[in-house]
């Protein structure tokens, strides 16, 4: 019997977890899988902005995660990000970068659908404070980023966090699932 192919996720976050569990899960549906979620500091702001910045902590929470627990077979990043559409004016939107990353330095990523923040949350988004923070505010939630997050509270449910999550967890997983197709040479 082989050794079940371990996954690390870069996140103690269970809805982060659950996604990239669901994701690995669908793509590799034969294969034993072992998943670990270790806590892995982003280096970057707690609140994102900008595709840059969110992509860079993705990759940041690999490299820590990979110092935690070396060896996996992949290791996953997944960060929620903010931006404008540079504009005065301009609302907020919002995303997340999902990077993973196998043993062999291959990287997938894919950026979640992204969707404009309502002027309330992001006006509080501008002031300083993390997206869910500011949800939980405006909502009267708390700990929302732990289950619905604000795209749960924004479309009363229809997309959950997870399930925002977990489209762009299979997307980032093209490169493995075709690898032929890309490799370095």
């Amino acid at each position: 019997k082989m050794a079940p192919i371990v996954v690390v996720v870069a996140s103690t976050n269970p809805v982060k977890a659950a996604a990239m569990e669901a994701a690995f899960r669908r793509v590799f549906p034969q294969h034993e899988l072992e998943f670990r979620e270790v806590n892995a500091p982003s280096g970057v702001s707690d609140q994102p902005m900008g595709e840059a910045e969110t992509l860079l902590g993705a990759r940041n929470r690999i490299a820590n995660a990979r110092e935690a627990v070396p060896g996996a077979a992949y290791y996953c990043g997944l960060e929620g990000g903010c931006a404008d559409y540079g504009a005065e004016a301009s609302p907020l939107y919002c995303f997340a970068w999902i990077v993973v990353a196998d043993a062999a330095g291959t990287e997938g990523k894919a950026k979640t659908c992204t969707f404009d923040l309502p002027p309330a949350v992001g006006a509080l988004v501008r002031g300083g404070l993390e997206l869910g923070h500011a949800n939980d505010r405006v909502f009267s939630l708390h700990n929302s980023k732990q289950s619905g997050g604000a795209v749960g509270s924004l479309t009363g449910g229809l997309i959950n966090r997870q399930a925002y999550y977990e489209q762009a967890a299979i997307l980032a997983l093209i490169p493995f699932m075709n690898p032929a197709m890309y490799s370095a040479s």
